[in-house]
Order: structure tokens, then C-alpha cells, then sequence
């Protein structure tokens, strides 16, 4: 079941506040990004978060949950309605997450 626009339009708004947020449709469901970083997404009328180490302190008893099948799992987060820990919180995931980038390919250095 894909997430409705309502629940997008408030996570959206929820997290409008945050510097480099951004949003990305896919296949009926939303992927968050912020600063080029995947930190997340909406799936089914679910706000999951990349389990990192930060977003694991900040919400100690989050259920993991797989947001669509073959995918690794993530933390629901359950407070969605406290704007100031939304921002916390996908602060502090971007900032564990390495820097967007090229993929390269195994086996092959730069310089051939």
C-alpha cells in the first residue's frame, strides 16, 4: 500500500524547517534526503529513519521495521508530531552518514 500524499504533506511540513531536506517520490512511496543523503523514508504511513548510532540513543525502544520487501531494516519513528526532535534527529543521522558520491567500480583505480 503506498503512503497517501495527506501523511507526506505533515512529514513534509514536520521537517520543512530542516536545512537540505528534500524529497523524493518512488514508486508510490517517499525517500528523504538531507544534503544529499538518504536519511530515510515514508513507506506505508511509516517515518523510518537509517538505523545509525545517533537515531538508536535518541529513540531507544524504536521498532526496526523493513520498509518494503528485500530492504534492511529501519527504525519507525513514533513522535513525528515534535517538530524540534525531527529536526534532532535527521541532524544527527545526516551527520553519521558518509558524503554523497561516485560509486566505483571494484577492481579499478583512477588511473587506468
Amino acid at each position: 500500500m503506498p503512503s497517501s500524499h495527506g501523511y507526506y504533506e505533515f512529514i513534509a511540513d514536520m521537517l520543512s524547517g530542516i536545512d537540505g531536506i528534500s524529497f523524493r517520490k518512488m514508486m508510490g512511496e517517499y525517500i528523504v534526503y538531507c544534503n544529499g543523503k538518504i536519511v530515510g523514508g515514508i513507506y506505508d504511513d511509516r517515518f523510518l529513519v537509517k538505523p545509525t548510532k545517533s537515531a538508536r540513543v535518541m529513540m531507544p525502544d524504536a521498532a526496526e521495521e523493513i520498509p518494503y520487501d528485500g530492504a534492511k531494516k529501519m527504525l519507525l519513528v513514533d513522535n513525528v508530531d515534535d517538530r524540534e526532535f525531527l529536526g534532532k534527529l535527521i541532524e544527527a543521522v545526516c551527520g553519521e552518514l558518509p558524503e554523497p558520491g561516485r560509486r566505483e567500480t571494484k577492481g579499478r583505480s583512477s588511473g587506468e
